[in-house]
């Protein structure tokens, strides 16, 4: 795995040798960078530009499928990482998952639709199990959405969904996640859980 990208064209060995300069609860400088060379650069390309690109070429036939599928999948892996949590699959009769495993998803989005800002203004947990049926879950394995949510482009204001009618805006979704990711460089340069979190899961990401 050493020679594996991880982000960019930063390996696993790259991470191994910036690893050692991490330190929880040390210099804010070193943690800023590791925000923008491994966590941003990481999402930058795997997640947030391919949607970008599919947003500027919108037609609006349909793209926001694919769109949501993206932003669930980028949705796991911020949740994840800011619990320092790696999935593990896990056949039946197989040992439970470790401290520091999960073997389902969905509490994983349960966990940030209810407690990540600006996301928990609009979802309780019994909407955000809802959701995790009927979109993530529907788009993933079905490739439709489920349980009556349909997917719009945009919305005037700022709501991420209308609950009553149960859509989702992926565009309005998007600047939510994207808020997300502004507050988490913010805090993590000096939030020692989010740091220790941060260490475990890219840790993960180099087995």
């Amino acid at each position: 795995m050493g020679t594996t990208h991880i982000a960019g064209s930063l390996t696993a060995n790259d991470w191994q040798a910036f690893r050692a300069t991490l330190i929880p609860g040390g210099d804010s400088a070193v943690w800023d960078k590791a925000f923008g060379d491994y966590f941003h650069q990481r999402l930058s390309l795997r997640y947030l530009d391919p949607i970008k690109i599919l947003q500027h070429n919108s037609t609006y036939q349909g793209e926001g499928f694919s769109i949501l599928v993206i932003q669930c999948s980028l949705l796991e892996f911020l949740e994840s990482t800011v619990q320092g949590t790696s999935y593990r699959y896990r056949p039946r009769g197989a040992p439970p998952p470790g401290p520091y495993e999960y073997s389902s998803s969905s509490d994983i989005f349960v966990s940030f639709l209810t407690k990540r800002m600006p996301f928990a203004n609009d979802f309780d947990e019994p909407r955000a199990r809802d959701f995790y049926e009927g979109v993530r879950c529907g788009l993933l394995h079905e490739a439709r959405t489920k349980n009556g949510w349909t997917i719009w482009a945009k919305n005037a204001g700022n709501a991420l969904i209308d609950a009553n009618r149960k859509i989702v805006y992926r565009n309005n979704f998007q600047e939510g996640l994207l808020t997300f990711v502004s507050w988490y460089k913010t805090a993590l340069p000096s939030d020692r859980s989010l740091q220790e979190a941060f260490i475990r899961k890219f840790d993960s990401l180099c087995v």
